[in-house]
């Protein structure tokens, strides 16, 4: 039997194995091959749609845990300015704010690397499902076809917003669940900045442009029920009216991911079952920042089975206050960004904005 078993190699499960690998045994199951080279299988196989940019609260993460990120993760430019686009007031201010420009397949991969080789860690692998025992759980995954029983005192989901961890425990209070849809497009516009863009005829959350390298990303986290890829297209064609040059999209991915408007909708698991990262909840209602979620997540469950061999759901529950706490400040802050009329005032004010020299 194992100590863990963990649903998910990303940042919150990588993090979590890597914390207590040494001390624990953990069986550490991920559907991505992050144990084969980049160029190999995995480059036409399954890949994370995300951003790729690391904020200030992530930053702050890997500090304290004493990381610093290898130079062949990074991609270029590093971006100091965010401009922020209100497509329906039709304002548009610069703000200054520092986020790490990565390429996140690579900076998955280098998390991946530093779990404990005491770890049993299997990539390419499909978690199906799980029971209750007397005393921990039963699980049931599946590797190039062959399904793989395993028995564990305690699972982990660190699977993502499409937790099928969260979905069997089916939790009352459940967030607010958007697709993200992404293109890659080949550009030859060198912008040095991540544009923010609000335009409630798209979404009520956001959407935004990242340059990378030679290509320009183009995203948006939109309603799964209201013509996701025609508002994706639509959005298309309004960021031609703001100078975005973008040709032939060379990539397309898309993901779920979550907006919890209230804390309770975070949903920490019950009994032997914990979740942690987004597979939690754990994403920032405003901006859909999730790393700094996982990382501080994940360390406060290690902190726990440190301290205890005995797993209690109150002590998750007592150590996560303080992201819980961050949440609230989030969405707080979320009406003066998605109200028209608060946003429209705060753009208007030019409060903490700068001028760009062109």
């Amino acid at each position: 039997m194992y100590d863990l078993t963990i649903v998910g190699g990303g940042p919150a499960g990588a993090t979590l194995a890597r914390l207590l690998g040494k001390e624990y045994k953990i069986l550490l199951l991920e559907r991505r091959r992050l144990d084969m080279p980049q160029d190999g299988l995995n480059k036409v196989g399954i890949e994370k749609c995300c951003g790729g940019l690391i904020a200030p609260d992530a930053q702050k993460m890997l500090a304290r845990m004493g990381l610093g990120i290898p130079k062949e993760v990074l991609v270029g430019p590093q971006l100091f300015t965010v401009r922020t686009i209100d497509v329906l007031n039709k304002l548009e201010r610069y703000y200054q704010r520092h986020y790490i420009n990565i390429d996140r397949e690579k900076f998955d991969r280098w998390l991946f690397s530093m779990v404990p080789a005491q770890v049993e860690a299997r990539c390419g692998a499909s978690f199906k499902t799980f029971e209750s025992l007397p005393d921990g759980v039963r699980l049931k995954y599946k590797v190039n076809d062959i399904v793989y029983e395993a028995d564990t005192k305690y699972l982990i989901g660190a699977d993502g917003a499409s937790s099928i961890i969260r979905k069997r425990c089916t939790p009352k209070n459940q967030a607010k669940k958007y697709i993200s849809i992404q293109e890659w497009f080949k550009t030859n516009n060198k912008t040095a900045y991540y544009s923010a863009i609000f335009d409630p005829e798209i979404t009520d959350f956001y959407s935004w442009t990242i340059p990378k390298e030679d290509y320009l990303i183009i995203g948006s986290a939109l309603l799964p029920d209201k013509n996701p890829t025609q508002k994706f297209d639509l959005l298309k064609q309004k960021l031609k009216d703001y100078d975005f040059d973008f040709g032939e999209c060379v990539k397309r991915n898309g993901a779920y991911i979550l907006r919890p408007e209230k804390t309770k909708q975070i949903f920490l698991g019950y009994g032997r079952i914990a979740l942690i990262g987004e597979a939690a909840g754990w994403i920032s209602p405003t901006s859909a920042e999730g790393l700094s979620y996982a990382f501080r997540s994940a360390s406060a469950l290690a902190q726990i089975m440190k301290e205890s061999t005995e797993y209690d759901i109150e002590h998750y529950f007592t150590k996560t206050r303080s992201l819980r706490l961050n949440l609230l400040s989030k969405n707080l802050k979320a009406p003066f960004m998605y109200n028209n009329n608060l946003r429209k005032l705060v753009l208007q004010s030019g409060l903490i904005s700068m001028d760009i020299d062109k």
